[in-house]
């Protein structure tokens, strides 16, 4: 148990044997952390999962107290049992149907995959952008083709290194965002008709990235907290030939689960024993709610055999396009089919991110960004526990800006889509996330934009339907 787990369920024991009363003041931040001996980001961090629980609440200006009314947390959604066989995919039509109004401003964007662009300090990149252009040799833009910028990836390698991997500037390749980063991944390893792990649930993205190169999903078993069940991947190479896993340790994406480190470590191990390699997608390791990042499972890769993919897309700069592989043994693979299709990543969004690194801007900006998507998960756990139907799930991820809900199993998860379109609020229904539709009661939740003030409200109109139609399932 980390240290900020068994300083919050210290006062969780208080709050229960009554110690510690409804609207009492919780300790201040600084006067926990001097009293425990434990860092700032600690009590913070055991306060945020106190207001997950319901238990705590906080105060503008004030600090934190006990709930006025503390609810029990909803428990987490439960293991997936996907079917055992690998299959075709098609996703594409589905996915196109329901994200479609994610991108109108006037519809609260709960089913987005993006988080507010008002996060994101878009003047200070502009200006990155326009003292590198200033300075930019114009041969740059020849020698820097298909790798990508030397100086970016340098100070991306450097990024690596400081997190303690040891990742070379030359295994990096940029790319036009994470998304091409895992599609020339896959073209590397793969040809039509292969077959390809992946979670259940799993992003949609890889699944039309799967359709589009005419390839099998093999879906296994995944835990909303901890990720990819390991006996259930170790059963599946086993039974079948497989070119590839494409999975997302830290913070996958809908499920928010977080592998712990000596699982990613087993699951290198064991992809390598079988001579499988990995399609790392780590957009959103940055955004975790702790004090340190999560390290990715390239961390434990020996054998070159991981291709880590990220992007600063999720984390500073939406719209710039800019993503990177560092692809160990593979990168000659990778760079050449850049090369052969998009040729490079555009040059002026690279500058802009360059020139914003070099100025330390982007750990500032960081520091900023995770403290408020934690709080804004916090709203969104406490308004799912007092709003939404009986026999809801949640999960409660570390890092992210996504919440995994199970609903009861009444509930039509495209009904609900609609229902709440219709209030012009969007969602991201289930049966998005795997090959076979499953999750149909199930919906993943943005809560990634704290500075919409429409979305609590939303958030409460999209349980009192789910709450309707919950009790008409019960009547039919």
């Amino acid at each position: 148990m980390k240290r900020y787990e068994r300083y919050a369920d210290e006062i969780a024991r208080l709050i229960a044997d009554r110690a510690l009363q409804p609207g009492d003041r919780l300790p201040s931040v600084r006067q926990a952390s001097a009293h425990r001996g434990i860092s700032p980001a600690t009590v913070f961090q055991a306060y945020y999962l106190l207001e997950s629980r319901g238990l705590a609440e906080a105060r503008p200006r004030s600090g934190y107290y006990v709930a006025a009314r503390a609810l029990p947390a909803p428990a987490e959604p439960r293991l997936s049992r996907p079917r055992r066989r690998s299959s075709g995919v098609e996703v594409s039509e589905l996915v196109f149907e329901v994200l479609g109004s994610v991108k109108d401003r006037d519809v609260v964007p709960l089913g987005s995959a993006f988080p507010s662009p008002q996060l994101f300090p878009m003047a200070q990149l502009a200006r990155g952008l326009a003292a590198g252009l200033k300075r930019l040799d114009p041969w740059r833009t020849v020698e820097d083709l298909t790798p990508g910028s030397a100086r970016l990836r340098e100070q991306i390698a450097l990024r690596y290194r400081l997190d303690g991997l040891e990742v070379s500037a030359e295994e990096i390749v940029i790319t036009n965002g994470a998304l091409e980063a895992l599609n020339l991944s896959l073209q590397a390893l793969t040809r039509p008709g292969d077959t390809v792990i992946v979670e259940s649930p799993t992003f949609y993205a890889a699944l039309q990235a799967l359709e589009q190169q005419h390839l099998k999903a093999l879906e296994v078993a995944t835990h909303p907290r901890t990720g990819i069940d390991l006996a259930a991947l170790a059963q599946a190479l086993e039974r079948h030939t497989v070119k590839a896993c494409w999975l997302m340790p830290n913070f996958q994406n809908p499920l928010g689960s977080l592998m712990p480190d000596a699982n990613k470590q087993a699951l290198v191990e064991l992809l390598a024993a079988h001579g499988v390699p990995l399609i790392e997608d780590d957009v959103y390791g940055e955004l975790h709610h702790g004090t340190r990042r999560p390290p990715p499972a390239k961390a434990w890769d020996r054998a070159g055999g991981v291709l880590h993919c990220a992007s600063f897309s999720k984390s500073l700069a939406p719209g710039y396009r800019v993503g990177w592989v560092a692809a160990g043994r593979h990168a000659q693979a990778i760079e050449r089919r850049k090369l052969m299709t998009t040729l490079s990543a555009a040059v002026p969004s690279q500058l802009a991110l360059s020139e914003y690194l070099d100025r330390g801007g982007y750990d500032r900006h960081l520091r900023r960004l995770r403290p408020a998507l934690a709080r804004q998960q916090t709203l969104a756990l406490r308004t799912i526990a007092r709003h939404f139907p009986a026999g809801t799930r949640v999960a409660r991820p570390e890092g992210g800006y996504f919440l995994w809900i199970e609903l009861p199993a009444s509930v039509d998860a495209l009904a609900l889509h609609r229902l709440a379109l219709a209030q012009r609020i969007s969602l991201a229904p289930g049966q998005l996330f795997s090959t076979d539709r499953r999750f149909r009661h199930h919906v993943r939740l943005n809560h990634g934009h704290p500075d919409d003030p429409r979305f609590e409200s939303a958030l409460q109109t999209v349980g009192r339907l789910a709450g309707e139609l919950a009790a008409a399932g019960r009547v039919a």
